[in-house]
């Protein structure tokens, strides 16, 4: 689950460093520390090195002379409803210090776990990745059984917002760049939000990634709108101008109030 580009911190208002406590690390050849919060508790942003740098975009946008209001909202999942970083798991079974970091920046990269949103199999990936490291098997092998564990929980406040719009008969759909493997059990734990979903397109079911523009087509078409219809949200700069430039309303996630702020504006009962 990731939105691709180059490296930029969240907005100030969403900024927040790691949690300084020590989380529990599971792997028996590492020393026992105490545990983090539990997942699935709220949780603001975290500044992440890897995002984009987006402070210059504006956050909303839309094909040129797009003047038809919208009547759905499309969200992307990971880091708009909910937190995502590899970080969350791997601190749990590597001390904290160079050998975490390394792995995460030399071993489980980004660019590796791309190649799942864009629909490769996680047998394949590790395969592969394991035979170049084979001294981290183990920990290569835990990254699919759990996934979950890099997700901790929801963005504070969207939750509530998605309910809001439900509540007002808004309908709510989603476009997320995430692993058709890791979606099923991650979809079926999260049931009580995307049960509110009329539909959810996922990169790796359909081989597609934002912002490629065929994944906003397809999207349209499935979910039975016209893209003026439709406003998009991401916190991804790339994948909200794509949605833009086939002329669906798309805003820019810097956090909840100035989302809650852009939807009323769009005439939306946020």
């Amino acid at each position: 689950m990731l939105d691709r580009g180059p490296a930029r911190p969240y907005a100030a208002a969403l900024s927040r460093t790691l949690d300084t406590r020590s989380p529990r690390h599971e792997d028996p050849q590492f020393a026992e520390v105490a545990q983090g919060p539990p997942p699935g508790q709220p949780r603001d942003p975290p500044s992440r090195p890897h995002l984009r740098h987006q402070q210059d975009e504006p956050p909303l946008q839309g094909a040129p002379g797009l003047i038809q209001p919208p009547t759905a909202v499309v969200f992307d999942v990971g880091r708009v409803l909910y937190d995502w970083d590899p970080r969350f798991l791997y601190e749990r079974l590597i001390p904290p210090g160079e050998a975490l970091d390394a792995f995460l920046r030399e071993v489980v990269t980004i660019d590796w776990h791309f190649q799942h949103d864009a629909g490769r199999d996680f047998a394949d990936t590790s395969a592969e990745l394991i035979a170049r490291h084979p001294q981290h098997a183990r920990l290569i092998e835990a990254w699919q059984p759990r996934f979950n564990e890099t997700i901790p929980g929801p963005i504070a406040g969207m939750h509530a917002l998605v309910e809001r719009l439900d509540d007002a008969g808004v309908p709510l759909f989603a476009i997320t760049n995430f692993s058709h493997e890791f979606w099923p059990p991650f979809r079926a734990q999260e049931a009580a939000l995307f049960d509110r979903f009329r539909d959810i397109v996922v990169s790796g079911t359909e081989k597609l990634i934002k912002p490629d523009p065929a994944i906003y087509h397809l999207a349209l078409a499935r979910f039975g709108l016209e893209p003026g219809q439709a406003v998009f949200i991401d916190d991804n700069a790339a994948n909200v101008a794509g949605a833009a430039a086939v002329g669906m309303h798309a805003v820019l996630f810097t956090g909840v109030d100035a989302l809650v702020e852009d939807l009323r504006t769009l005439g939306l009962p946020a």
